[in-house]
């Protein structure tokens, strides 16, 4: 039987940060699967400057920043004040991390655009980065009038003024945020950090408190105000607002830690504590909130330049490192991953996103071996085999993956609700290795945690479907799985499969033809369709539907089936009800 697999914050900005992603980045990379050159060959800039460009335009769109920028530099040797290339330049330098190169072509920028928004922002933040706090903070207040002056401008002001020792014109400064929806909590969040920094216990504790009134609270928000209350005598409070957190997150590594310090009465350090420190929290905001609006290049250049203030800050080097998964940039990603301190209880999980890419690029192998590894160095953690099992399972290699998963269950001292993934996990591998007993023991038991999973309900559902066991069950099942998710193609064709298994036949066209109208491209549910074409009568549209999932690409054992449909038809006499 062949089944397929179906499916495995920080502030509320989006409103403040529109103008950011449609004017910061007036230079779009888009992506492409060309490669340059061939393959491990060096690549070296051209003798033109026409040549140098466009190699630099091709390297941009399949995100070679690197490449691109070494042709770009090369283009500027031969005309160094030509605007198009000078804006192009400075653009990649940052996406590519080089932001102190970058700062020199914004400059060069500002000489012949003033207005340049992001230029400004460059130029300003280099600034904050030396301690030249009065440059910056009038260079920020020039900026024009905008959404971003509305938020980025006044998060870096607020810390420049606290750099030029006027930490109360910072809040000042802040404090159209107050009033703006969604921006509250953003306002005391630097509020709180700026007055704990100035050594004002009394405000700093005001404002963390109204901080952490938040519905979603976010892991950096709790860890920042968490040490707010140790540091200014709140210790309760403090206790309160991890285990807040850890009700929601029960595996956060860094919570966990921070709630063992507050027990044993130890103090948590203060980590925003210089302008510089301050101002890449205000970019870290930035970027969170940019990565979820689709503007990831953006994102990108503000992340970058928030490592240029404070490289060593884990939280942001992982949320740059993601976004650069996100654009495809995987090595680029790895070698910003490999930064994050050992010691910073995010190393872990940086490791583990490295060994995930190099899967990603093809390099399992590696990824195996630092995965096992790191099962080994934490031995008593089940995600590095929980992760291991998963690769194997996508490759699928299904009796690996489930000695990976058994191996991840023995870590694992009590099973808790939110085990109900790692339960599906193995019961998909499992399934696939032909161990169904234990995969429907796994199942039932992720169902017990999670009664109305629709993955779970689809999964053993339509596996009973599949053996002719529990099929009333199974249809109840597969139907509370559609209600949830009406427009997954997966589901909807379990519906109709389900139909189709029992007879009936009229109920399983209609549903069989909503699914591929959802998942159009998938080989199985057009044969499913075709099936139902065929059963009904409708032959002539059954070989249509046959033909169609042919030419999409089937493994090999469904080919073989459609392929001795379209010759002899179905075995099962159609339907009497002919609609041809």
């Amino acid at each position: 039987m062949t089944l397929k697999f179906r499916c495995l914050r920080l502030f509320s900005v989006r409103q403040a940060l529109a103008a950011v992603a449609i004017g910061l980045l007036p230079v779009a990379c888009a992506s492409s699967q060309v490669a340059i050159g061939g393959g491990a060959a060096e690549i070296k800039p051209g003798q033109t400057l026409t040549g140098n460009y466009l190699a630099a335009r091709h390297a941009s769109k399949i995100r070679q920043d690197s490449e691109a920028a070494m042709f770009l530099l090369s283009a500027l040797d031969s005309s160094p004040d030509d605007p198009v290339l000078v804006n192009r330049a400075y653009l990649t330098l940052l996406l590519d991390g080089r932001v102190p190169e970058a700062v020199v072509l914004a400059k060069k920028v500002i000489e012949t655009n003033p207005k340049a928004t992001l230029a400004q922002v460059v130029v300003a933040i280099d600034d904050i980065r030396a301690g030249r706090f009065a440059e910056a903070d009038e260079r920020l207040a020039a900026l024009p009038e905008g959404r971003i002056s509305l938020f980025l401008s006044k998060l870096l002001r607020s810390w420049t003024l606290y750099g030029l020792d006027k930490p109360e014109q910072g809040i000042a400064e802040l404090e159209v945020l107050a009033n703006q929806q969604g921006l509250e909590t953003l306002y005391n969040l630097h509020a709180a950090l700026i007055s704990d920094a100035a050594g004002n216990k009394e405000e700093a504790l005001r404002f963390a408190r109204e901080a952490a009134k938040g519905e979603r609270l976010s892991l950096v928000l709790v860890q920042l105000m968490g040490g707010v209350f140790e540091r200014d005598g709140a210790a309760e409070e403090a206790r309160a607002l991890y285990q807040r957190y850890l009700d929601d997150h029960p595996g956060s590594a860094m919570i966990a830690a921070a709630m063992d310090g507050v027990n044993e009465n130890a103090v948590h350090p203060r980590e925003i504590d210089t302008a510089a420190a301050g101002a890449a929290l205000g970019l870290f905001d930035a970027v969170g909130a940019l990565s979820r609006q689709n503007t990831s290049e953006t994102a990108l250049v503000l992340g970058q330049l928030g490592l240029h203030l404070q490289p060593d800050f884990p939280a942001l080097q992982m949320l740059v490192a993601d976004l650069m998964e996100t654009l495809e940039r995987r090595e680029q990603a790895n070698q910003l991953y490999a930064t994050v301190d050992r010691a910073s209880p995010l190393s872990r999980q940086a490791r583990l996103n490295i060994a995930l890419n190099l899967n990603r690029m093809d390099r399992f192998d590696e990824a195996s071996e630092q995965l096992r590894a790191l099962a080994e160095e934490y031995s008593d953690d089940p995600e590095p085999l929980v992760d291991l099992g998963d690769i194997l399972r996508s490759r699928e290699q299904f009796d690996e993956a489930v000695e990976a998963y058994d191996s991840a269950f023995d870590r694992i001292p009590e099973l808790k609700p939110y085990h109900w993934r790692l339960l599906y996990a193995r019961g998909i591998a499992l399934e696939r290795a032909k161990s169904w007993p234990r995969a429907e023991k796994d199942f039932l038991k992720a169902l017990e945690f999670e009664p109305d999973q629709p993955f779970v309900l689809n999964y053993l559902g339509y596996s009973w479907i599949e053996q002719g066991n529990n099929l009333e069950e199974a249809q109840a099942m597969i139907r509370k799985a559609v209600e949830q998710r009406p427009d997954d193609g997966y589901i909807v064709d379990s519906l109709g499969w389900a139909y189709y298994q029992v007879g009936k036949y009229e109920d399983a066209v209609r549903e069989l033809e909503r699914a591929v109208e959802l998942r159009p491209e998938d080989a199985v549910i057009n044969d499913h369709l075709g099936d139902a074409f065929w059963a009904v009568g409708r032959t002539r549209e059954a070989r249509y539907q046959w033909t169609r999932a042919l030419g999409l690409e089937p493994d090999p054992e469904l080919k073989t089936k459609l392929e001795d449909k379209l010759d002899n038809g179905l075995v099962k006499e159609a339907n009497a009800a002919s609609h041809e």
